[in-house]
């Protein structure tokens, strides 16, 4: 078991669990009990989890956005087949505005590069992006980052956007359906969000299986004003084919 993979495997059980003892987590992985204790001192570091003598206790409560740096290790594989989808219906020349999320991330590192202007809204894009070779373009937003997650929000930042227009916007998702639409956890987020697609002609949502029929309570918009889903196999069927049925055009990888 890879590192990323034992983080992963530590960080979902004591979510699951509430809290999990070093012996139990140990026990979970075959990795040995000093292995876990430095695994969970770089957690909680990260703020994934809180140590406790002993183990380590989730910080999340009910319907709270896992963080950043946990969900950099979900479901790589298919956010990363995801990326590539939605950098191939980029061609060369447009102006794109990327969203924060990981899955946005890996569009970033796919644009590094190519001949587009990228104005990225996360820490974590510009930092990838920011010293891209050349016919790379990037513009930088103003904003206020999200303690942990690296989004840029606040009025600098909604300024940034009302001035500018963009062939495409990419979205990231923390909910997407047919019923209840595009939502976000933070609301300063989804106001963000909202100006994202304000600003752009052509609006690609890139959201793995696990946002599809998931309602987080800001309320971004109705799902018609997605043009292009980029999601994956796992996302469910009835999520899809509703989304099509309103309008949606989608791509699965």
């Amino acid at each position: 078991m890879s590192t990323a993979e034992r983080h992963r495997l530590i960080a979902q059980a004591v979510q699951d669990a509430g809290a999990a003892t070093v012996a139990e987590l140990a026990g979970l992985t075959g990795a040995s009990e000093m292995t876990i204790r430095r695994d969970l001192d770089h957690l909680a570091a990260q703020g994934v989890l809180e140590r406790f003598r002993g183990g380590a206790r989730t910080l999340l409560l009910r319907g709270d956005e896992p963080p950043f740096a946990l969900r950099a290790h979900e479901a790589v594989d298919a956010k990363r087949r995801i990326a590539a989808e939605v950098a191939s219906l980029i061609t060369d020349g447009e102006t794109v505005l990327l969203d924060s999320g990981t899955t946005c991330l890996e569009v970033a590192r796919l644009l590094r590069g190519r001949q587009v202007t990228v104005m990225p809204l996360s820490l974590q894009a510009i930092a990838v992006l920011g010293d891209a070779p050349e016919p790379t373009s990037l513009l930088v937003p103003g904003g206020r980052p999200r303690t942990g997650e690296g989004a840029l929000t606040g009025p600098l930042t909604l300024a940034s956007l009302s001035a500018l227009r963009f062939d495409t916007a990419v979205l990231g998702c923390c909910g997407l359906s047919a019923a209840d639409g595009v939502t976000a956890y933070d609301l300063d987020e989804a106001a963000v969000k909202k100006a994202a697609i304000a600003s752009a002609r052509r609006i690609i949502a890139a959201a793995d299986g696990t946002k599809l029929g998931r309602t987080a309570h800001a309320y971004v918009g109705p799902s018609t004003l997605v043009h292009i889903l980029v999601t994956d196999t796992s996302a469910p069927a009835h999520e899809t084919a509703a989304l099509e049925s309103s309008g949606t055009t989608l791509k699965t990888v």
